[in-house]
């Protein structure tokens, strides 16, 4: 959750917003937001989750309950840009189809709701359950705007809130904060909590600035410190922010380790916004990691605050991030909206000659939106012959194919007003490259498009998948199933539609396919 300094005129709002204190009234009239058949102003993404309006950024409280997966989110209600916190909401049956949903928290006299989580609280540990209602619980940061006006350091500290009706309404508790700040730690924020079976009790853990804290609780109300992390591991070059901690097997083995991760902001290896992990062992008091190379669950510039799902079905680790970067999140060219979140994704926990990372693709659910092939073929290319093919509108499209990574090779997006989208493989140096420097609209802030985005990769004489996804204003890209992962938002002046493909010397692209992608907005 990135905290911005807030100007007069967001502090009058946030004084109006404290005093209507909607969700404080006990039978306050709130009626369903259903999504509209379509939402299709200019670079309003199709199958990626936005806002019906106004501002958005970190995904919170991501819990499935009774069948539905709620996404919470940090919502500024008044404006396109950052101002006092909300949660908003949204609910779907297969995290793509989402149907919005009333705001479920408004700020208080605690101050602003920044991020948090949500849990089932399905022994009803914290007594809110009645009437055989299994109660869902949010656990939030407030930020007392006052207290940092005032110079102080202890302005930020923890909240619960709890709902009884599937996360229509919420109810604060009356004993708010649950966890105080009485060392005046700043940047003491964003709680990540679940059940963990082995020690039969709750754990949080929370950033404090340039580390992460561990709290246990029986009941959710009253939190106990267990131990303190990351002062000397990881990336350290901006404040970690929205932290997660999960047990995975790893894949094709029976063994199982904890992967938490930590977002930073600066500090990302491409610029910006990131989301760092760490994977290692958690007793129920301390994590602890052998790992000594910062991994990066994403290396594009646009996935940031991404956390995983609470209860998902399955076993599944469900994983949303905020798809936008803080140097230039307030200045992209929407009007109505402005943000969006990643494609949901499935994570796996793979080993490799005893090293261990993530990979990360496309839920499988995304394969019900997607249409008819329209095009596939083989494609060979060098440095006498290309290959060029122009569609009608690339611009909610998968594109898959197998090539080899050994092979230098290009691939170019553009349209007739010329604007163009290059990705690639550079064996020399070594990376995977996304050049976004003439995609359309770039001038909005100089980080946008001041160099190429790039991913290291091992360059081996293998053919690998690689797999894209383009909306109307971002583009995904996951190679080798999901090993290497960017993600980029563009702004194409009009949809791109010519796909052109060169190398210097010879390379292949096996099973070239490009297949349309469904809105999710249509009813």
């Amino acid at each position: 959750m990135k905290r911005v300094f807030l100007y007069p005129l967001v502090l009058l709002l946030l004084l109006n917003c404290k005093k209507e204190q909607k969700e404080d009234r006990p039978e306050a009239q709130i009626q369903k937001i259903d999504s509209p058949a379509s939402m299709n102003e200019k670079y309003r993404p199709q199958f990626h989750f936005t806002p019906k309006e106004k501002w958005m950024n970190d995904p919170n409280g991501l819990v499935y309950h009774n069948g539905i997966y709620h996404l919470f989110y940090q919502h500024y209600p008044e404006d396109i840009v950052w101002g006092p916190m909300h949660w908003g909401h949204a609910t779907s049956m297969d995290l793509i189809h989402w149907k919005h949903q009333p705001i479920a928290l408004y700020p208080d006299k605690h101050g602003l709701i920044f991020s948090g989580s949500a849990v089932v609280d399905k022994k009803n540990t914290a007594g809110f359950g009645k009437n055989g209602k299994t109660p869902l619980v949010a656990i939030f940061t407030y930020h007392s705007m006052e207290g940092e006006k005032a110079g102080r350091d202890d302005f930020q500290t923890q909240g619960i809130a709890y709902s009884l009706d599937d996360g229509q309404t919420w109810t604060k508790y009356k004993g708010n904060p649950v966890i105080g700040n009485p060392t005046g730690i700043r940047d003491f924020r964003d709680p990540k909590v679940f059940w963990h079976r082995a020690s039969r009790q709750w754990i949080m853990i929370l950033v404090a600035g340039d580390h992460a804290k561990f709290y246990s609780s029986p009941n959710l109300k009253d939190w106990t410190h267990l131990s303190d992390f990351g002062k000397d591991k990881g990336a350290h070059g901006g404040v970690w922010e929205c932290p997660d901690l999960f047990k995975m097997k790893v894949q094709d083995s029976e063994e199982e380790k904890w992967v938490l991760l930590i977002s930073i902001n600066p500090g990302a290896p491409n610029g910006g916004s990131g989301t760092q992990y760490f994977v290692g062992d958690f007793d129920g008091i301390t994590f602890t990691t052998d790992q000594k190379e910062t991994k990066w669950i994403d290396r594009g510039m646009d996935n940031y605050a991404g956390i995983t799902y609470n209860n998902a079905p399955y076993d599944r680790r469900v994983f949303i991030g905020w798809m936008s970067n803080w140097n230039y999140a307030r200045d992209t060219p929407t009007k109505v909206w402005r943000s969006a979140m990643t494609m949901p994704r499935d994570l796996r926990l793979v080993k490799e000659q005893d090293v261990y990372f993530l990979k990360s693709q496309p839920i499988r659910e995304l394969g019900s939106y997607i249409g008819e092939t329209l095009f596939r073929t083989d494609i060979v290319v060098d440095s006498k012959k290309s290959f060029s093919k122009d569609f009608d509108d690339l611009n909610r499209t998968a594109i898959s194919f197998d090539t080899n990574l050994s092979k230098d090779l290009k691939l170019t997006f553009s349209n007739k007003q010329g604007d163009s989208l290059v990705i690639g493989v550079d064996t020399e140096q070594q990376q995977l490259f996304l050049d976004r420097s003439a995609s359309g609209i770039v001038n909005f802030e100089k980080s946008f498009a001041e160099r190429p985005q790039v991913i290291p990769i091992d360059v081996s004489d293998k053919d690998v998948p690689f797999e894209l996804y383009l909306d109307r204003s971002s583009i995904e890209l996951f190679v080798e199933k999901g090993k290497y992962v960017l993600t980029a938002q563009v702004f194409p002046n009009v949809p791109y539609t010519n796909i052109s493909i060169s190398a210097d010397k010879k390379a292949e692209l096996s099973t070239f396919t490009v297949q349309p992608i469904r809105s999710s907005w249509d009813e």
